[in-house]
C-alpha cells in the first residue's frame, strides 16, 4: 500500500467512526449500542495513529508511556481523592477500569497528546512554548467533552458541575504529558493527526446542540 492510499483510507476510516457515532447516538433505537462501542472506537483510532507513524521506533513506546502513565496518575488521584480535576467518578461507557479508572481513557491521553502535538510542533520549535500550545489545544477540547460526557455515561462530577480546577489540572497535566512526549520525536503523520482531532471536535460539537 502507498503511503497516499495509507492517509486516505486512515482519514475515510477516522470520519466513518465519527459519522456513524453521531447518527447512531442520535437514534434512540441503537444510542446505548453505539455509546457501547466507545471503547473499541478510541483504541481504533489509535492504532490508525500509530499506522501511520513513519520508522517506528522502539523509544516511542515510551513517548506514549508517558502520557498514558502520567493520565492514569492524575485519574486516579482525581476520582479516589479529588485531586488534581475535582470530584468526579467514571460511568460505564469506556469500558473496564482500573482504581475507577477507564484503562481507554489513558489511551485517549495518549492519543490526544499525540495529535496535539504534531500540531503544535508545527506553530513552534521551541519545546516549551510548543508543550504549551499542545496543552492550551487540549484543555480547549476538554471544554467540548466535560458538556457531553454526563449524558454519554462517561463521566460526571460532584453536583453536576464542572470546577475551575479541572481545566488548571488538565492544562498542567497536559503540559507535562507533552514535554515529555515532545522529547522523543515522534513522526506521526499531521494530516491524519488534523484529521482525528477536528473528528473529535466536531463529534462533540454536535452533542451540545442535541
Amino acid at each position: 500500500m502507498t503511503p497516499k492510499l495509507k492517509i486516505r483510507l486512515s482519514i475515510a476510516l477516522i470520519w466513518l467512526f465519527t459519522v456513524s457515532g453521531i447518527v447512531g447516538i442520535l437514534s434512540e433505537t441503537y444510542r446505548d449500542w453505539f455509546l457501547a462501542l466507545t471503547p473499541l472506537n478510541l483504541m481504533l483510532t489509535f492504532l490508525i495513529l500509530l499506522w501511520n507513524i513513519r520508522d517506528f521506533k522502539r523509544k516511542y513506546i515510551l513517548a506514549f508511556a508517558i502520557p498514558f502513565i502520567l493520565g492514569f496518575t492524575t485519574e486516579a488521584l482525581g476520582v479516589n481523592y479529588g485531586l488534581i480535576f475535582g470530584n468526579y467518578t467514571y460511568g460505564e461507557n469506556l469500558g473496564y477500569k482500573i482504581m475507577g479508572v477507564p484503562i481507554m481513557i489513558c489511551f485517549n491521553w495518549a492519543l490526544l497528546t499525540a495529535v496535539t502535538a504534531d500540531i503544535s510542533k508545527r506553530i513552534a520549535k521551541h519545546s516549551a512554548i510548543s508543550a504549551i500550545i499542545g496543552g492550551g489545544l487540549m484543555t480547549i477540547l476538554d471544554v467540548l467533552l466535560e458538556i457531553s460526557a454526563p449524558k454519554f455515561d462517561f463521566w460526571e462530577f460532584e453536583n453536576g458541575i464542572v470546577p475551575l480546577q479541572n481545566y488548571l489540572g488538565w492544562f498542567i497535566t497536559a503540559f507535562v504529558a507533552h514535554l515529555g512526549y515532545q522529547y522523543f520525536k515522534v513522526k506521526t503523520n499531521l494530516t491524519v493527526s488534523w484529521h482525528v482531532l477536528i473528528s473529535i471536535a466536531v463529534f462533540f460539537t454536535v452533542f451540545i446542540f442535541f
